[in-house]
């Protein structure tokens, strides 16, 4: 049975990508740990990265080839300064020079030494292969990048559940939703509060409170840079930045001094009707923005659908409960995380194996669930919530123009943080004896949907809008 984590389903990293860039990185990481646990490391000579399938096709876009050169040299994604990542990759280009893993300097080009093999490998789409050479030798690892930020290699488990998880840990194990509500009936607990019990098979609750919290503070900070950031979007698209704008006209004259000061002024101002969708926007934006100029975001559960999650909880802070604190917070980030994994169980959290479905669809569904708990749902209606929001995004396809993370996949998470606000709004108001199409049907059919939908629409940007615009014309 496999036991994933919240921290797993909502994970610190650098934009613009889970899949093509958090993974790499971590992939890069993997690989010079293999080769520590081999003892070749201090005799690599040189190395070469091959890039497959998606990973390729939209690399430069997501910036693939800089997290690869950032995690080959021992680069945290959690707390690397994100303004000094130019100046290493810069720095490894004109020197053509690594220091790998910050400990040796190695030759390295990034122009020869980072391959983009437009062929697909068959065991998924994100392949990458880094090859050492040592004494004349050749040492090929693969890694495959299955979205989310979770990375794996083909022997260890079987493709479609290939995970990075720890198994038969936790005391309720879930697989799918009528597991979980199975669960909250026999025990007559939330799903919040029996996600919480599993986290505690793992770790202290003072952990899972100061991890949860570290998160939140990530999305918070996020949020504030994102609206406090002005100009246009790296990449060549010259996308301006608009949640600034809208942030300056919905803010008008208040002040503060911090993103925690920040989220407390504006919880204070009286929101009239129409700035309601108009701040979730602004929220949602200001997220995928940071996220498509390499900035720190959390997964949720990937990176190109990181604004749904927290847009959705800043509502709930901002307009529905003044009065909420950390426990709510929690609640929220508990919720979701479950229900995220039980999609990624299920069906997948990865654009190149199941479009953008798996990434918008499945953090609205996220969302939407964990604000049910918070209004007050039971667990039949928090599954429902879940259920309707990602019953309004399948089929949704990965088209990105420029193989950026830009357009449409920006302003997708403002659409998957509204629906999912409506999602939760009308399982509320829906008795459970009456839902015709339960959380388990969605999944297994977003799957099916998945495994239907022509490659072109899965982050290839081969298709959609990604060949239908002119990129001259941007």
């Amino acid at each position: 049975m496999e036991c994933i984590s919240v921290f797993d389903m909502l994970k610190i990293g650098i934009g613009p990508s889970s899949s093509h860039t958090l993974g790499p990185w971590r992939a890069a990481e993997r690989w010079i740990n293999e080769l520590k646990e081999e003892l070749l490391f201090d005799s690599v000579e040189r190395i070469q990265v091959d890039l497959y399938g998606s990973l390729s096709l939209t690399g430069k876009g997501h910036a693939t080839d800089y997290a690869v050169l950032l995690g080959l040299s021992g680069a945290n994604p959690e707390t690397i300064p994100t303004e000094i990542i130019g100046t290493i990759v810069l720095a490894i280009k004109n020197s053509k020079e690594l220091h790998f893993n910050s400990e040796r300097l190695i030759p390295f080009d990034p122009v020869t030494d980072i391959k983009f093999n437009r062929e697909f490998l068959p065991f998924h789409a994100n392949g990458v292969t880094f090859t050492a050479y040592v004494n004349g030798k050749e040492y090929p690892s693969t890694f495959y990048s299955i979205g989310g930020g979770f990375v794996v290699k083909e022997e260890l488990y079987d493709s479609k559940n290939n995970l990075e998880i720890i198994q038969n840990t936790f005391p309720y194990s879930i697989q799918k939703g009528s597991e979980l509500l199975d669960f909250c009936k026999t025990l007559d607990l939330s799903v919040s509060e029996v996600v919480f019990q599993n986290e505690l098979s793992l770790r202290s609750a003072e952990e899972v409170d100061q991890g949860l919290l570290r998160i939140w503070n990530t999305m918070l900070e996020c949020m504030y840079l994102g609206c406090h950031t002005e100009g246009n979007l790296p990449g060549g698209l010259n996308v301006r930045r608009r949640a600034f704008d809208m942030h300056q006209n919905l803010k008008g004259e208040l002040h503060y001094d911090s993103p925690e000061d920040w989220l407390q002024v504006i919880r204070k101002t009286e929101v009239k009707f129409r700035q309601i969708l108009k701040w979730v926007s602004c929220f949602a934006l200001a997220v995928n923005e940071v996220n498509a100029s390499l900035g720190r975001v959390v997964t949720a559960p990937t990176n190109g659908s990181a604004g749904v999650i927290p847009a959705v909880l800043m509502y709930y802070l901002v307009i529905e409960n003044h009065e909420a604190d950390f426990q709510q917070i929690k609640k929220f980030l508990l919720v979701a995380g479950e229900i995220g994994s039980i999609f990624k169980k299920g069906a997948t959290i990865s654009a190149a194996m199941g479009g953008c479905q798996a990434e918008i669809g499945v953090s609205s569904a996220m969302a939407a669930g964990a604000l049910c708990e918070l209004l007050g749902g039971s667990p039949e209606q928090v599954l429902m919530a879940a259920e309707i929001a990602m019953e309004h995004h399948l089929g949704l396809t990965c088209d990105p123009i420029g193989g950026l993370v830009q357009v449409p996949c920006i302003e997708r998470n403002s659409m998957g943080a509204i629906k999912a606000i409506n999602a939760a709004e009308l399982a509320l108001e829906t008795k459970p004896e009456n839902v015709k199409v339960p959380l388990d049907k969605v999944v297994s059919t977003m799957w099916e949907t998945a495994k239907d939908m022509n490659t072109k629409y899965k982050e290839t940007s081969e298709g959609g809008l990604a060949v239908g615009v002119n990129l001259s014309d941007c």
